[in-house]
């Protein structure tokens, strides 16, 4: 790849960044594609967060937005489109407009397929921008949805906000799906979003993190009986949509994107 005055730039905004495989995701996209474009990871601080955004954007590129900033990164934008989940992961430019886009649901939604999970009872745990977007995925499937958190009054407040977006509340002893749509599991100090033994009922487990091995999550779920994925195919279903914005009338190479991921996380 030869890097020119003329290569659009994208670029991975959050904090942390270190462990994203979407550089290596993206630009093998880019390379099959005969694109003039590179993407890398930066850790951004919430308070460079617009500027930097911005300034992607006025340069001829765009990006994406991961933990912990998307709920700032759709507070930056000039205007969303799709899904409306108050958070953004995918942002580029329209004339002189910011645009963002939540593709948080549709990965999430491949992950699940990807499981063979069921639209019935979800535990989702977490209360950020990534458990909204299970709140938006369950709004598409018609599952039902409960929140779990370390801090019963964000889970309550979450759990509002799930009625309010028109998700009903699920029976904890009818939960057959998990997510975990927390940062957990990212540090290998981190503890278990959920035991296994929490919630007898569980049969799968998708993790929105990812990182090299599986994650420990996964492994304990799947031990547990349970069927089990980390969110490699979130991300690639994630990213398939972010490119085909930044490029209309792309489509997105899934297979070299897959491909990549493969190869960096084995």
């Amino acid at each position: 790849m030869i890097v020119s005055a003329r290569t659009r730039v994208f670029a991975l905004l959050g904090d942390p960044v270190g462990h994203s495989v979407s550089p290596r995701m993206q630009n093998a996209a880019f390379t099959v594609l005969g694109l003039d474009a590179v993407y890398v990871a930066l850790r951004t601080s919430v308070a460079g967060l617009p500027t930097l955004m911005r300034s992607l954007v006025e340069a001829g590129g765009g990006g994406n937005v991961t933990v912990p900033h998307k709920l700032a990164a759709a507070a930056a934008v000039d205007r969303m489109q799709g899904p409306l989940t108050g958070a953004c992961n995918v942002f580029w430019g329209d004339q002189d407009e910011l645009i963002g886009e939540s593709s948080d649901a549709a990965g999430i939604l491949a992950g699940l397929h990807s499981l063979g999970a069921p639209a019935a009872d979800w535990l989702v745990i977490g209360t950020g921008g990534s458990a909204l977007a299970v709140l938006a995925a369950a709004r598409q499937r018609g599952a039902r949805v409960l929140v779990r958190s370390r801090d019963q009054a964000r889970a309550a407040a979450m759990q509002e906000t799930a009625r309010q977006m028109g998700v009903e509340p699920a029976d904890p002893d009818a939960c057959e799906v998990v997510i975990n749509a927390t940062p957990l599991g990212l540090a290998p100090s981190d503890p278990l979003p959920l035991e296994a033994a929490a919630l007898p009922g569980l049969r799968y487990a998708l993790d929105l993190v990812y990182r090299a091995g599986e994650t420990p999550w996964v492994r304990a779920m799947r031990q547990a009986g349970g069927q089990a994925a980390d969110g490699r195919e979130v991300l690639v279903a994630q990213g398939a949509v972010a490119l085909e914005q930044w490029f209309p009338g792309r489509r997105a190479p899934l297979e070299v994107m897959r491909a990549a991921v493969r190869a960096a996380l084995g």
